[in-house]
């Protein structure tokens, strides 16, 4: 596991809800944390630390970043993460939440001088008041899943049935997610997991939502 570099202690000002999220989580989770927690201080010390949607946040004139702790690994991303990296971490963020896909140890993200850099660009976008990019750019065309994916999906009984019940967010997360697949095998391999995951009644994000 890579060593962090940094020195100063913890503020006295730290949320202790997160205290209590970072002190439940995964042993391996612990240290990830508690290192993101301390990069984001040591580049930000007016920032103020809380929980939304379950999740650790960083607010520094409004959301800035925010971190979280999965069964086998982590995740740090940034609210305004298209201004700042653009497509660079797009397949990343194909697999897991966030900025840097999954991190399963300190080593998985970048320096702390990099990660530092990425939070001065944060702060100075909430600085300047820029708001993040907008996600109702035009209205949704009516969904129609391609016959691949329905014909896969009339093999297995649990699985359309889950499809037929799914709210029309629901069905659009899935076809999207197989359908944008930027290789005859990975669209393969996303519709596989599709139909393992409906069968089990399970929606596209389900490791994210609450239990």
């Amino acid at each position: 596991m890579a060593k962090t570099n940094l020195q100063h202690s913890f503020p006295k000002s730290f949320n202790h809800q997160i205290d209590a999220y970072i002190e439940r989580s995964a042993d391996f989770a612990k240290p990830i944390l508690d290192h993101i927690r301390k990069v984001v201080h040591a580049a930000c010390p007016e920032v103020e630390e809380a929980v939304k949607w379950g999740m650790p946040f960083f607010l520094y004139d409004g959301m800035m970043c925010n971190m979280a702790a999965f069964k086998e690994h982590c995740s740090f991303g940034f609210w305004k993460g298209k201004l700042i990296f653009g497509d660079k971490y797009a397949e990343a963020g194909e697999e897991a939440m966030g900025s840097f896909g999954r991190i399963k140890e300190i080593s998985d993200l970048p320096s702390e001088s990099i990660l530092i850099g990425y939070i001065k660009k944060a702060m100075k976008l909430n600085e300047e008041g820029v708001k993040a990019p907008s996600n109702k750019a035009r209205p949704k065309a009516q969904l129609k899943a391609p016959p691949y994916f329905m014909a896969a999906l009339r093999k297995n009984k649990k699985a359309l049935e889950t499809y037929r019940n799914f709210t029309e967010s629901n069905k659009r997360d899935y076809v999207e997610w197989v359908v944008e697949a930027k290789t005859e095998e990975t669209r393969k391999k996303r519709l596989g997991t599709a139909i393992e995951w409906m069968a089990e009644g399970k929606a596209r994000n389900w490791k994210y939502m609450k239990k």
